[in-house]
């Protein structure tokens, strides 16, 4: 695990987890806070795309399931798969201006 970071299960990435406000840490730690962020933030288009796979996937086992209630659950399965790509599509641009502090 990175350092100022931690995994969040439901969202497959490691998400900044500062202990104290960002401007206690030295110039230096920001930078490395940065540079590691930046590299994380770049993964995210790529798992959203593993995300839409299992969506698709999911899609056309609904377009076959005749039981209602794993019809139900497999319209679950999407809807908490979609919420998942919105968290991170929010966490994405979100930091796109604190991205651009590293190449500065």
């Amino acid at each position: 695990m990175i350092e100022h970071f931690s995994f969040d299960q439901r969202l497959g990435i490691s998400l900044p987890d500062l202990t104290v406000d960002w401007d206690e840490y030295c110039k230096e730690t920001q930078q490395e806070i940065l540079l590691n962020w930046e590299q994380i933030r770049g993964s995210i288009p790529d798992r959203i795309a593993e995300l839409e796979q299992e969506i698709n996937h999911k899609q056309e086992q609904l377009s076959n399931e005749n039981d209602f209630p794993r019809s139900c659950q497999l319209n679950t399965d999407i809807a908490d798969l979609a919420s998942i790509i919105n968290d991170l599509w929010l966490w994405y641009r979100a930091n796109q201006t604190v991205s651009g502090k590293v190449h500065q």
